[in-house]
């Protein structure tokens, strides 16, 4: 492991690193081969003798710092999602403009759907789609909403909503680069992976899937400022609450639990990991009870979706359903194995737990097994990538969940940027299927969907790959080419791995081979 010496500068220690000044900002046009590359196109790599941008972190002397100009990139980034979605903003949604247009948004077309345009209060009097701190969002700001424009026949409810919701929702994607940013003080532009992504500027305000973003983000900064000298537990405490409260708003901040509390156990820590655990159940438990008691069966609405619900465009699931008769056709009236799970959705349902689980179980052997403790944010993102591999359910939006966890866990320019060409490839595919499926009448075969998904599928994989080859070769890990461990570990920063861990470690190398008997 790495050691920082009395003058500031990272010793190298296992990763093999090149040492670099403690304070020293990198540059991806130095450090990446892709940016380093592209960067020919407007004059080369940063000089040695160039602006405040050059100036160690917390130096800089110009206004436009790093962090700020990101800052400023992902406020733009917003604005073009902002234009980009206007054609829907009117709800006169004719002659399918919302497919044509590609600026479909569940965030309008819910407020009517979900009876907030009739003042309903969210699970109380109309049952809700979504778990329930989104239900309490679009109440907090659909409801008052309503009564304004109750007094006021020429206000266009629809549109106040989506525009209220968009500027809430932009604030939390602001808040997430400002984290990630604070998070990574020497690597400020790997923020700009995220404030500058296609993803974001096409699926921003699709649904409410930042609100879990923000809340998960705030989260892992929380468990980021936990040290063993500091607070106590106060700090992993408040990282579980908000981790619970995401969690109470998309289900999946609940699955960076898994990585705190693995990484925890090989770091001797397992107190803090189980207290952010307990913290994070409390807080989702608290926040659901006041819905789940007195409208149960509106709250249920949520689960039984999920439970009741078919494969979904784009899946894994939907891939095979397409090959079934394409690769081993059969005979009239039977079904292929792909179909078969889609007529009887409880196995399906089974065997979707089966992978996402098993998949877990190799994250949690990497993390035991691997050569360093791995770092926080690429368990998480691996985690959350199985999550949406394995699922049946794959909306355009959920890419979002895997953004920050991508610029943390492997912050590298090119095969981020493949990804999103896929994703902008799925998004185009998508809305093709959607105005297909209107009009009776395909826009293209069924094949470019498939496509489309199959190459979102394999360049999610992709990186999968990348993230587990980094924690199995840490020296070639961007973020501890920078730092000497883990930003985002907080108390597990610089940890000696537990002792049981170290036992168990030096048994399972210097144990010898017993001879096999003939």
């Amino acid at each position: 492991m790495s050691t920082q010496s009395p003058a500031g500068i990272d010793e190298p220690g296992e990763s093999g690193a090149v040492p670099r000044p403690a304070t020293a900002v990198d540059h991806p046009s130095r450090s990446d081969w892709f940016v380093r590359g592209t960067s020919g196109l407007i004059g080369g790599p940063l000089g040695d003798h160039a602006t405040a941008l050059d100036r160690p972190a917390g130096r800089e002397g110009r206004f436009w710092t790093a962090a700020r100009i990101v800052l400023a990139l992902v406020c733009l980034t917003l604005a073009l999602h902002w234009v980009q979605k206007s054609p829907c903003q009117d709800g006169a949604w004719q002659n399918n403009v919302q497919y044509t247009r590609m600026c479909y948004t569940d965030v309008l077309a819910l407020y009517y759907a979900e009876g907030l345009n009739e003042g309903k209060v969210p699970y109380a009097d109309h049952p809700v789609e979504y778990p329930v701190l989104t239900g309490y969002l679009m109440g907090a700001i659909g409801l008052p909403v309503h009564a304004v424009g109750v007094d006021n026949p020429g206000m266009n409810q629809g549109q106040w909503f989506y525009n209220l919701t968009a500027l809430v929702l932009g604030a939390l994607a602001v808040a997430t680069v400002a984290v990630i940013l604070s998070l990574r003080r020497r690597r400020p532009w790997d923020a700009a992976l995220f404030a500058l992504s296609p993803a974001l500027v096409l699926t921003a305000t699709v649904n409410w899937d930042l609100l879990a973003v923000g809340l998960a983000a705030f989260g892992l900064l929380a468990w980021a400022r936990t040290r063993p000298d500091r607070y106590g537990m106060l700090l992993p405490g408040l990282a579980g609450v908000l981790i619970g409260l995401g969690g109470a708003a998309k289900m999946w901040p609940l699955f960076l639990l898994g990585p705190i509390l693995v990484l925890c156990a090989r770091a001797g820590r397992l107190l803090a990991g189980l207290v952010a655990t307990a913290s994070a159940l409390v807080a989702l438990v608290a926040v659901n009870l006041p819905v789940a008691i007195p409208y149960r069966e509106n709250w249920e609405r949520f689960f039984d979706l999920n439970t009741t619900r078919p494969i979904d465009w784009g899946t894994l699931w939907y891939i095979g359903r397409y090959l079934d008769g394409r690769i081993s056709p059969s005979a009239p009236g039977e079904l292929g194995p792909f179909e078969w799970l889609n007529a009887n959705i409880s196995t399906l349902n089974w065997v979707s737990y089966l992978l996402f689980g098993a998949a877990c179980l190799g994250v949690a052997a990497l993390a035991l097994l691997a050569p360093r403790r791995p770092r926080l944010a690429q368990l998480a993102f691996l985690v959350v990538a199985a999550f949406l591999i394995f699922s049946k359910v794959w909306s355009q939006q959920f890419v979002l969940w895997l953004l920050p966890l991508a610029v943390l866990a492997r912050p590298r320019w090119g095969a981020f940027l493949a990804w999103q060409f896929a994703e902008v490839c799925y998004f185009a595919a998508f809305y093709g299927e959607l105005l297909g499926t209107a009009t009776s009448r395909p826009v293209f075969p069924e094949g470019v969907f498939v496509l489309a998904s199959s190459l979102r599928l394999i360049t999610v994989a992709v990186l999968c790959g990348f993230v587990i080859r980094d924690i199995l070769r840490p020296e070639r890990d961007a973020v501890r080419q920078t730092y000497a461990d883990d930003p985002d570990g907080g108390l597990l920063d610089g940890a000696p791995d537990a002792p049981w861990h170290q036992r168990w470690r030096s048994g399972a190398v210097d144990r010898p081979v017993e001879p096999v008997p003939v």
